[in-house]
């Protein structure tokens, strides 16, 4: 039976992949017990659920285990399930919950859109005119399954698009963005889906290219400290949007930050264990910096600003 099994890349691409101690943690537990616990989920042959469990098995055939036959409509229902069996799960990066949710709403959309019922082939790109018009109650109906803003779904979508394109330009690029080693805005990667297709993979090279450290710079006093804040503060507000922003944009905005941050705060202590406790004071004053400057905001009346007490 297992030699029947068949792995559906698209389905793969929807499953974040273990990390390298995750797998290996797997598989020694797999091998202790003589079994896998949890069933490979299977439709019409397809592997669903269980690529890392049907890789171990493929190389520990000596291995029990069991299969779960789901019945699906159609390829978008079993990719909706793949989607909503991942955002379940803990671990994942904001870019994978990210890129999930965005392939989570493509799919109901799909779904919902005239879909070849029990079709397995896997579709060609779908074109944008079969997508527009047919996700606003879909996406409310995903915004308030998983607590998160109409915006987020719709730039989830959007940002799920452009790393596909960015991935068919360059193979790998994907699981480069989605695990946070390579560092990039969603700016940056829709820019990408944007450019004409002979234009990308080079559009792709430039994000793996090392960013230029900045150099040290003194900190200027007297009447240089006055000129260097007035240049800040012209440099600040070239980085923004001219004029007031609409609501969404407004939330859109301090959402992407929010969620930067996250991910930069998780990759630099991911990457750096072995020197975490001794910067903990120094992680625990930061964590409370933020804290409280959130508090602030969540307020109702508080203020434009917030003058942040971290030394510059």
């Amino acid at each position: 039976m297992l030699k029947k099994l068949k792995i559906d890349p698209e389905f793969q691409s929807k499953i974040p992949p273990l990390t390298f101690h995750e797998r290996n943690q797997l598989e020694t537990n797999i091998l202790e017990e003589g079994r896998i616990l949890h069933p490979l989920i299977v439709w019409n042959g397809l592997i669903v659920d269980g690529h890392t469990r049907y890789a171990i098995l493929r190389q520990h055939p000596e291995i029990q285990y069991t299969i779960l036959e789901k019945d699906f409509a159609n390829r978008h229902e079993a990719i909706i399930w793949i989607c909503k069996k991942q955002l379940g799960r803990r671990n994942l990066t904001p870019e994978q919950r990210n890129y999930v949710l965005g392939k989570q709403y493509e799919a109901e959309k799909l779904s919902r859109g005239g879909a070849h019922p029990r079709s397995v082939a896997p579709p060609s790109e779908p074109p944008i005119a079969q997508l527009k018009g047919t996700g606003s109650a879909t996406c409310d109906r995903i915004a308030a399954e998983y607590g998160v803003s109409r915006s987020t779904v719709l730039r989830a979508e959007t940002f799920a698009k452009s790393v596909d394109v960015a991935e068919k330009a360059v193979p790998g690029t994907r699981q480069a963005i989605l695990s946070g080693k390579l560092k990039t805005t969603d700016k940056a990667i829709s820019a990408i889906a944007k450019a004409p297709q002979e234009e990308r993979p080079a559009l792709v090279q430039q994000l793996y290219q090392p960013k230029p450290d900045k150099p040290m710079r003194r900190t200027p006093k007297g009447a240089a400290a006055a000129q260097y804040k007035a240049i800040e503060e012209i440099s600040a507000k070239m980085e923004q949007p001219a004029g007031p922003l609409e609501q969404n944009d407004i939330l859109a905005e301090l959402e992407d930050a929010l969620r930067l941050m996250i991910s930069r705060w998780n990759t630099c202590l991911a990457h750096n264990p072995d020197h975490r406790s001794a910067c903990q004071a120094g992680i625990r004053r930061l964590a409370e910096e933020g804290v409280h400057y959130l508090q602030t905001m969540a307020q109702d009346d508080a203020g434009p600003s917030y003058q942040t007490g971290i030394p510059q």
